[in-house]
């Protein structure tokens, strides 16, 4: 079972060695980067490139770890126990079943996507070490123990909004996927916007790239906002001259596919700005 990269999904060398690593050492995998730089998409491709179904559990703020493996349901419980319905003499009836449990009780081999587990409190990861660990979990209301009959390949996402454990980083095979350079980004292009014309995206990608590297930017556009980009330049059939910047403006045309935010469409006016005093 090896992960190669799938024809919608570029992977560099180091990627696909560490998706390979986590799945011979039967550990989570885990991915940090940038948002936007295709993590959780990864899941998605590995997922497809092995033949595999796919659980995904996407973390919220308010997600508790106790969620992804179950929840009892006290209080419908306690209602049907007053309408005298004979449900309450089965407590399993009041148990619903977590990502984890859905995961750990497939008879064949899958992946689980943990995604964006920096989202949710900081003892969340801890809370889940020995599950994570041992691929088992007790089920106090009901007096069972849920374990993996087949390890699952575990991807766990994080936008590296804050530090995680050291004793959930241990037992984690971890990998930064960074920004891609010029050449992997035009392989990555080519795979979503096939044939675009070469002149065409030298431009936008030298811009692109001038952009990102702007000293005080707040947030660096990423690779699925160049391709957001790319494709309305590709829907008004503009030329590499249409993108060329004049002295009155130091935004690239149709900026509010990449800048997300005032500030930083503040400091590029700024910059026009003063290279147009500057030029007097």
């Amino acid at each position: 079972m090896r992960f190669d990269g799938t024809g919608n999904y570029i992977a560099t060398d180091d990627l696909t060695v560490a998706v390979n690593a986590a799945i011979t050492l039967e550990r989570p995998l885990l991915v940090k980067g940038e948002p936007g730089t295709g993590k959780t998409e990864l899941a998605r491709q590995v997922a497809s490139a092995l033949s595999l179904p796919m659980i995904e559990w996407n973390i919220k703020s308010t997600t508790r770890a106790q969620q992804g493996l179950y929840e009892y349901d006290a209080v419908s419980r306690l209602r049907d126990s007053q309408l005298g319905d004979a449900r309450v003499h089965d407590v399993a009836n009041y148990i619903r079943k977590g990502k984890l449990w859905q995961a750990f009780e497939a008879d064949h081999k899958l992946v689980l996507l943990i995604d964006e587990i920096d989202k949710a409190d900081i003892e969340f990861p801890n809370d889940l070490l020995q599950e994570l660990d041992r691929m088992e979990f007790h089920v106090y209301e009901t007096g069972e123990t849920i374990r993996a009959s087949t390890r699952p390949i575990v991807i766990i996402t994080s936008n590296n909004e804050k530090e995680l454990p050291d004793a959930f980083l241990r037992r984690c095979f971890f990998h930064y996927i960074r920004f891609p350079d010029p050449e992997t980004l035009r392989q990555i292009v080519e795979v979503h916007h096939p044939g675009i014309k070469p002149a065409l995206l030298t431009e936008a990608l030298t811009q692109f790239y001038e952009l990102r590297e702007q000293t005080g930017l707040k947030k660096k556009p990423s690779t699925s906002e160049v391709l957001d980009w790319l494709k309305l330049l590709l829907a008004e059939d503009l030329s590499p001259e249409d993108l060329k910047r004049d002295g009155a403006s130091a935004l690239p045309r149709l900026h509010g596919a990449l800048l997300k935010n005032e500030q930083d469409v503040h400091l590029f006016e700024r910059l026009a700005f003063m290279a147009r005093r500057q030029g007097r």
